[in-house]
């Protein structure tokens, strides 16, 4: 699974620079049996397109008609031009020049299985994936999956899938190879800080059903987490707060650990419960005068009650907008520790044919202005949980979150 965090669907204006190339190519209908001369009839050699400054300028395609119609007409193995497939190699390399592993291009079927995975179904491992320093890297098994039973944990590096290499991979071709039918395995190669070779865990696929929030009574608090940011968050949520409300809990601890993110609207709706007034975030986006800061909507059916927020090396994307906000609002206490650091929006485009570009359209500040993408949420209270604390059941965060509230 991949986090991307706010899903809004508007037309393909609002990135022209991107898509300009990819509707142009749609538009010619390319086909490998086009022979050279028509080729060069049909396709000019200069279109516009935006520069960085937003403005027009011509950009000579010559390089790029040469290159199709070289394969076109001498690639040996003629069965093998796929027309389509090289329509959407040329636009994942275009996309992929700007060097953020979170704007990317998908195919009408990767597009498909983004949105089931956003309705919380899928088969696989169970895990958020991301390219950090150009390695590929585990955000968060998300919880009781696959990938959290079989140990993996965040930051760890996926340096095989299946005994081959994933340096030149995409973070889609890494996906789509981890994903498979459940009742399947694979094997992926780690490398862990603090050990000094890497290892091999096998993994048994499965379906992956993921609960947006699951809560209990313990010891009189209540107890919430949210394991994504997801479409069902509001429904869940809304049960959920109404059954804890009717208990009289005497304080709230909402885990936000191997949360990997969601919908920025379902991080403004949490923090929302637990303050009354305030900004939650601001967004920064290429234009400052665009820029927005986002307050509280005004539910606030949890702000009386003593709070803590549990955040790890997992938490991502729309749980650090939360626990940053009541952080910096000074609306309760973040115990655990210090969060991923996705402190970017994405925004969705669908395209032609079923496919869609996710793109990167700002940043993100808590309302003290810190960048979350530079140094994540650090918590005020630092509790580590070890691996043997995860092979023994044992959870010394949630227990020194227990013992805050008690005190406090």
């Amino acid at each position: 699974m991949q986090d991307y965090l706010n899903q809004k669907r508007s037309g393909a204006l609002r990135v022209v620079g991107l898509v300009i190339l990819i509707l142009f190519v749609f538009m010619l209908g390319w086909n490998a049996g086009v022979n050279h001369a028509e080729q060069n009839k049909l396709n000019p050699t200069q279109t516009d397109a935006l520069s960085a400054t937003g403005e027009l300028s011509s950009v000579n395609m010559q390089l790029f008609w040469d290159t199709w119609n070289m394969l076109s007409g001498k690639f040996v193995d003629p069965h093998l031009l796929d027309t389509q497939e090289m329509i959407y190699g040329a636009i994942r390399g275009m996309v992929a020049s700007l060097g953020d592993p979170y704007t990317v291009f998908m195919t009408p079927k990767e597009n498909k299985e983004f949105q089931n995975n956003l309705e919380g179904t899928l088969e696989g491992i169970g895990a958020e994936l991301t390219l950090k320093n150009q390695l590929l890297t585990i955000i968060s098994p998300v919880k009781n999956s696959p990938a959290q039973r079989a140990g993996i944990q965040p930051e760890d590096i996926i340096l095989k899938i299946n005994g081959e290499i994933t340096k030149d991979f995409t973070l889609e071709q890494a996906v789509n190879k981890i994903r498979g039918p459940r009742g399947t395995s694979i094997t992926l190669t780690l490398i862990r800080k603090g050990h000094d070779q890497p290892f091999d865990v096998k993994i048994l696929r499965d379906t992956i059903n993921v609960t947006s929030v699951e809560w209990k009574i313990k010891e009189g608090f209540a107890y919430l987490s949210i394991n994504q940011f997801g479409n069902r968050l509001s429904e869940e949520w809304s049960d959920a707060v109404n059954k804890v409300l009717s208990r009289h809990p005497k304080g709230i601890i909402l885990d936000l650990r191997f949360n990997g993110g969601g919908f920025l609207d379902g991080a403004v709706e949490i923090a929302s419960e637990f303050m009354d007034k305030g900004l939650v975030v601001t967004i920064k986006k290429r234009n400052p005068a665009d820029n927005e800061e986002i307050n509280v909507n005004g539910k606030a059916r949890l702000a009386s009650l003593p709070l803590v927020v549990l955040i790890n090396k997992g938490s991502a994307s729309a749980s650090e907008i939360v626990a940053g906000a009541i952080q910096d609002q000074k609306r309760g206490t973040v115990i655990g520790e210090n969060s991923f650091g996705k402190g970017t929006v994405q925004e969705v485009v669908n395209l032609l044919g079923g496919s869609s570009l996710r793109v990167t359209i700002a940043k993100w500040y808590t309302p003290n202005d810190k960048n979350i993408t530079e140094k994540g949420i650090t918590p005020d209270i630092e509790v580590k949980r070890t691996p043997e604390d995860f092979e023994k059941g044992r959870d010394p965060q949630l227990d020194a979150a227990i013992e805050y509230l008690k005190k406090h």
